[in-house]
C-alpha cells in the first residue's frame, strides 16, 4: 500500500504538457488584448515629454530675450552666459533633445510666430513638415 502512494505522488510532482500549454495560451490572449494599448501609451508619453521639453526651452528663450533684448540666433546660446555671475539659461552642458534623440529646430524670428520664435520637433517619424511634427504653433493636418 505504501509503495502505491509513493508511485502516484511521484507521477504528479510536475505540470502536464496540457496545463503548461493552457497557461501559455492565456498569456498570449492577454498580451494580444493589452499589448496594443500599452504601445499607444508609450508614444503618447514621448509626445508629452517632448512638449514639456519644448516648454522648458521656450521659457529659457523668453528669459534670454528679457535679459538681452532679442532672442538668441541659435539654441546653443542658451547654454552660455556673458555675465560671470549668471548661470546659463538651460541646465546642463548640452542642448536637450526630443524623445526620439533629435535636436529641436529653432528659428527667430519665426515664420509662424513672427514677433518671437518657432521651435519644433520633427516628431516620431523624424521628418520635417509632416503631420506628426510637434511645434509651438498649430501644425495643419494634411
Amino acid at each position: 500500500m505504501i509503495s502505491s502512494l509513493n508511485r502516484s505522488s511521484r507521477n504528479r510532482s510536475g505540470f502536464t504538457f496540457l496545463e503548461i500549454m493552457f497557461v501559455v495560451v492565456i498569456i498570449g490572449i492577454l498580451l494580444a488584448i493589452v499589448g496594443p494599448k500599452l504601445a499607444g501609451r508609450s508614444e503618447k508619453a514621448r509626445i508629452t515629454a517632448t512638449k514639456a521639453q519644448m516648454q522648458a526651452i521656450s521659457t529659457a528663450l523668453k528669459s534670454f530675450e528679457v535679459d538681452n533684448g532679442s532672442y538668441p540666433k541659435e539654441l546653443a546660446d542658451l547654454l552660455e552666459s556673458d555675465d560671470e555671475n549668471k548661470e546659463s539659461y538651460l541646465d546642463g552642458k548640452e542642448l536637450p533633445k526630443d524623445s526620439w534623440g533629435k535636436e529641436f529646430n529653432y528659428k527667430a524670428p519665426g515664420d509662424h510666430n513672427k514677433k518671437s520664435f518657432d521651435i519644433w520637433s520633427n516628431g516620431p517619424d523624424k521628418e520635417e513638415g509632416t503631420e506628426d511634427d510637434i511645434a509651438n504653433w498649430a501644425v495643419p493636418s494634411k
